[in-house]
């Protein structure tokens, strides 16, 4: 790996006339949830040479130089006739600048939505636009006969996805995608990717599920033999067991029995990337997330979304001072709808002010809602630790809508169900008390947990059960390592890490620790401790079961004993 280039161009025949240039990074590119695991990623462009030219997807900024120098070796951009835009973002200006300085004579393909945003971004400079709508057709010739796809969604209300029936390949956009780097171009062993793909699935489609499958319904029109996404290795060997767990991904979103509305607008994409991650915190804890962008959407959708769903969060830009006009016409809409009962938050970003913030929870405060987290502020553009504090906000206010609908179950049952008697019984199995530290880069998290077992002896492992919502489940992948703390019976420590945290809170404040040689952190007042790899993951319906074999470990207290938890119901810890 050292000795690769942090960044690179990967070129690769695909197709009959067709490229893929994989613009590549093995470190993270940019503070966005998405991005978290932090296994590098490419930008996947795609060249089709055929009696015209045709360039899919520029990579971004950070890729500018490398892909032109790549691009030009290729093919002189003088003879490009086209440019297809699967989006549109400020991040893609400056790669776009540079290719009409030496191609001005290219067509700017993308839908309507997009050509509004490409226009502003360019700014004055002469462009060629043709905008396409759904099944549009653009002819390049020897066959390469391209079909258009509208594919709009909240966060990308401009998305168009290409579908070529020469090569049967179908330019997928964010859809199929996944963040990880290597010299793979296509997914052999494609297994392998899936809980990538997972991750990227539940922090990009998720919130909007509906969305998604509408667009699926789309790209079944097309036989596909495979998937070009903008991001990851292409989709080849596992086109139809990925396209199943995406339906059956989907299918889980839409049978969870809660959902929050999240209602948002975004002026430079700061508030939607913090709407993605306080969403990546609501669906992580098992409740459904309608995501609305509330400059595309129809007041009846905002309606619609708010009348059955159990909790409202609504996010704005500050822009002169105030909040968009369709920002405040939403809350007009959310104020004559939504239930005092239902939760609310409010969230946003801002360069120099902040007073749509304040415009929206005072509303929502005097209206007499009640807050599911403090309203968020977010100067800029959010860090890693902005983003991980919105996270277990989302957690959080999922966690206390999923609360309100258990009591509401309880007070209209009024007696002790069969399953009320198997829970119980559930709760007398016992475990041992263990915190579990992990650290990456310069984000650190510790879990409580009780149901820890030894589960090989060579090599020596064992296996934790994490849910889903816990804030450390992002440091628990396959690859990570981490430090398992036995606590000992009796000790404060017991005490202190079986409180709640506020989202951001740090779990080690006060408590002596030192550094492992894995990089994670050992309370210095346990009674043993562990040094873990991960190598396994397994999904089981609310918690992922973790294997991981130990590397080192050492008893600190000779004397004590281990802490156990006894519990009355196997429904909570």
């Amino acid at each position: 790996m050292s000795t690769i280039q942090p960044r690179d161009v990967q070129m690769s025949v695909i197709g009959a006339e067709t490229r893929v240039l994989r613009s590549r990074t093995w470190t993270r590119l940019r503070f966005e949830i998405e991005y978290a695991l932090k296994k590098g990623s490419t930008a996947n462009s795609y060249l089709i040479q055929s009696d015209r030219i045709a360039l899919l997807d520029p990579p971004g900024e950070c890729f500018r130089e490398t892909f032109i120098e790549a691009l030009r070796s290729r093919v002189d951009p003088k003879a490009i006739d086209y440019v297809i835009l699967s989006r549109i973002n400020a991040n893609r200006a400056g790669t776009l600048k540079v290719l009409l300085d030496f191609a001005p004579q290219v067509t700017f393909i993308c839908s309507q939505p997009g050509a509004v945003s490409l226009q502003k971004l360019i700014g004055d400079r002469p462009l060629n636009i043709r905008t396409v709508a759904d099944r549009d057709i653009l002819e390049l010739g020897q066959g390469h006969r391209l079909q258009f796809i509208l594919a709009p969604s909240p966060r990308w209300p401009d998305c168009l996805c290409t579908y070529d029936p020469q090569t049967k390949i179908l330019y997928t956009d964010k859809h199929f995608g996944a963040h990880v780097c290597g010299d793979q171009v296509f997914d052999e062993s494609w297994t392998g990717y899936v809980e990538d793909r997972r991750y990227y699935f539940d922090c990009l489609m998720a919130p909007h599920a509906d969305r998604v499958e509408s667009i699926l319904r789309k790209f079944a029109r097309y036989p596909a033999k495979m998937y070009a996404p903008s991001h990851g290795p292409l989709v080849k060997y596992g086109l139809t067991g990925l396209t199943k767990l995406y339906r059956k991904w989907l299918d889980q979103q839409k049978q969870k029995a809660n959902a929050v509305a999240l209602i948002y607008a975004s002026a430079y994409g700061n508030t939607a990337t913090v709407a993605q991650a306080i969403a990546r915190g609501i669906t992580k804890a098992g409740v459904a997330v309608n995501s609305i962008n509330c400059e595309a959407a129809a007041p009846e959708e905002i309606k619609a979304a708010v009348e059955k769903s159990s909790g409202f969060i609504m996010g704005s830009p500050t822009l002169g001072g105030h909040a968009p006009t369709q920002v405040q016409s939403a809350m007009g809409i959310v104020l004559s709808t939504a239930d005092k009962n239902q939760l609310a938050g409010v969230f946003g970003s801002f360069g120099w002010s902040g007073e749509a913030i304040d415009l929206l929870a005072g509303k929502f405060r005097d209206a007499g809602y009640r807050f599911g987290f403090e309203p968020i502020r977010v100067k800029f553009k959010p860090t890693d630790s902005i983003l991980q504090y919105c996270e277990e906000a989302g957690t959080d206010f999922a966690q206390l809508v999923k609360q309100e609908e258990t009591k509401r179950k309880s007070h209209a049952s009024g007696f002790e169900s069969e399953a009320a008697r198997t829970e119980q019984a559930m709760g007398r199995i016992v475990g041992s008390l263990c915190v579990v530290a992990a650290q990456k880069d310069d984000v650190s998290r510790a879990m409580l947990a009780s149901w820890v077992t030894q589960a090989s002896f060579d090599p020596p492992g064992l296996t934790i059960a994490v849910a889903k919502e816990r804030a450390i489940e992002n440091l628990m992948q396959v690859g990570d390592r981490f430090v398992l703390n036995i606590l000992p019976d009796g000790h404060p420590l017991q005490a202190e890490f079986m409180r709640d945290y506020a989202p951001g809170e740090d779990r080690f404040e006060g408590i002596e620790t030192e550094e492992s040689d894995n990089g994670g952190l050992i309370l210095k007042e346990a009674l043993a401790y562990l040094e873990c790899s991960i190598t396994r993951r397994m999904e089981c319906s609310d918690h992922w079961l973790i294997y991981a074999v130990t590397d080192m470990g050492k008893v600190l207290d000779e004397k004590g004993k281990t802490a156990v938890h006894y519990r009355e119901t196997g429904s909570f810890y």
